[in-house]
């Protein structure tokens, strides 16, 4: 590990779900997963989720113990889409699938204006198969690929109003069995307007001669689990709620998947909305009564359940080490680590690990707009726990006075940090929005920039030149999720015309202490 010249002592995992001995607590990943889908294959476990419009894109997960997760791959490098080298907040990778057949992983997605896609590999480590347009089609969202025992195959999805003018019904196509192409039209299977208003998410199973689909419904932060079964792909289905809130402190506990383990455990991953941590893993156990799902613990008379906090561990036969997504990064690997995405389609000029070896380097983007929000270089990380710090030790190379490095917290609001070279000197600026709040003159134009962020979202920076102490500066207040997504951890280097300017990054730390620190210019 490099030199650590401001701290001695940091804890890696801020968030570690594994309590040992056999047990873990919830939320297994804490950080902002969406609309996570889980399958077994073997002795392991692959998880994918949204990804919305950053890129890479469709985040692959690996565990050998449902509890302890590693990002292994991306299915895509970009989403291949010309407007998408632009920031389309809250478009793009929705709610996908993930499914193994004839010794393939399949991953389908929809875009909610671009259609369905399908990618597939043999190896969820390795590359996977470009995007193929499964159907070119507004509003069709959620889909889950099903292929039935004699073969043939189906697809399942949701709508989304917004583009089709209706939602809060389930639709089931025949398709190719090699994924390629739906067959025919489609069938609503399901209207939930009446007692399961915005079902969407639909994951499709068979079980015992039924055919299931595990739907959540009620809305993203106030719903519930939903299960419908049928003798009948095609329907009709019954329906029941199975696991809701109750009583617990776990909002909308719905949107993810069974698993079921070799020996016939079962489990259900599902995500609860956080606000700007966005939407995190749970894991709940589940088990089976007169051939409807149970989940969670302290059901009535009914079978709803509600989450736990704690549980025994999945029954696996061998015992993993702890795990989380990776965070830390000393970019001394080669390759840019998997934790960090682009806010659009990303682009190989805009950063290097190569130059300066050791480092990441970030390259000035000439980019005219003063709204962070609209720069599409802006590289990211989820915020990985509840309460944490995250520092960044940097070295910046300004060659005008319109250029600028920037250490912010995305979400509905940008706020944070912004180095700029100012006359002789620099300055160093809280700013939200890409207006200055406060300004502090500094000598150096290298140093350290700190986030702070406590329970309940509240956040504030810091910053340290020439080794000195971390200095507060502007307000503290509080995260905002952006569209869809939960707030990010972002870095930049902008400028607003052409030049040579950049900003390397010697490392980024996440800790779970909370230093002393004081107020005061570095000058």
């Amino acid at each position: 590990m490099k030199n650590q010249t401001i701290e001695t002592i940091w804890r890696e995992n801020v968030w570690s779900p594994d309590l040992g001995k056999g047990f873990y607590k919830n939320p297994i990943i804490h950080a902002d997963y969406s609309d996570p889908d889980v399958i077994r294959v073997g002795e392991d476990f692959f998880m994918v989720a949204s990804s919305f419009n950053m890129s890479p894109c469709l985040p692959v997960l690996h565990s050998k113990d449902l509890v302890n997760w590693k990002i292994i791959n991306h299915v895509s490098s970009t989403f291949p889409f010309p407007r998408y080298d632009k920031p389309q907040h809250g478009e793009g990778v929705w709610a996908p699938s993930i499914r193994y057949n004839a010794g393939f992983y399949w991953v389908f997605f929809g875009a909610p204006d671009e259609g369905i896609f399908m990618s597939k590999t043999d190896d969820p480590f390795g590359e996977w198969s470009p995007f193929h347009p499964v159907k070119e089609v507004k509003g069709w969202i959620d889909p889950c690929p099903f292929w039935d025992e004699d073969g043939r195959a189906y697809l399942v999805n949701a709508f989304a109003k917004s583009r089709i003018g209706f939602k809060s019904v389930l639709q089931i196509t025949r398709m190719k069995e090699d994924g390629t192409e739906l067959i025919g039209e489609g069938k609503i299977i399901f209207d939930g307007n009446i007692h399961h208003p915005t079902i969407e998410g639909p994951k499709m199973y068979k079980r015992k001669g039924y055919y299931y689909i595990f739907a959540p419904a009620g809305g993203v932060a106030t719903g519930w689990q939903t299960v419908l079964r049928s003798k009948n792909i095609l329907g009709p289905y019954e329906d029941k709620v199975v696991l809701a809130q109750g009583s617990t402190a776990i909002n909308g506990p719905h949107q993810g998947a069974w698993v079921e383990l070799e020996n016939r455990e079962s489990w259900f991953i599902h995500f609860q909305d956080k606000g700007a941590y966005g939407r995190i893993t749970h894991l709940q156990p589940m088990s089976w009564k007169n051939e409807w799902p149970w989940m969670g613990i302290n059901q009535d008379e009914n079978g709803v359940g509600e989450p736990v906090l704690q549980w025994r561990k999945p029954n696996i036969a061998e015992s993993h080490p702890p795990a989380v997504p990776q965070t830390n990064d000393e970019f001394n690997e080669g390759n840019l680590g998997l934790q960090w995405q682009w806010k659009a389609n990303m682009k190989e000029e805009w950063y290097s690990i190569e130059e300066r070896r050791g480092w990441l380097r970030l390259y000035a983007v000439n980019q005219a707009s003063k709204e962070p929000g609209e720069l599409p270089n802006i590289i990211t990380q989820k915020l990985p726990a509840e309460a944490f710090t995250v520092t960044v030790k940097f070295d910046f190379t300004s060659d005008a006075q319109e250029e600028s490095f920037g250490f912010i917290l995305c979400g509905d609001i940008y706020e944070g940090l912004i180095l700029q070279k100012k006359g002789e000197g620099y300055t160093v600026s809280y700013s939200v929005d890409g207006k200055t709040k406060e300004s502090v003159n500094v000598k150096a134009c290298k140093g350290y920039f700190r986030m702070e962020v406590r329970e309940g979202a509240v956040c504030r920076f810091a910053f340290a030149m020439d080794e000195k102490e971390f200095n507060w500066i502007g307000r503290e207040a509080k995260a905002l999720p952006g569209r869809w997504v939960g707030a990010q951890i972002g870095l930049y280097c902008k400028s607003e015309k052409e030049g040579n300017s950049h900003v390397d990054i010697d490392w980024i730390r996440f800790s779970a202490s909370f230093p002393t620190q004081k107020k005061g210019d570095l000058s």
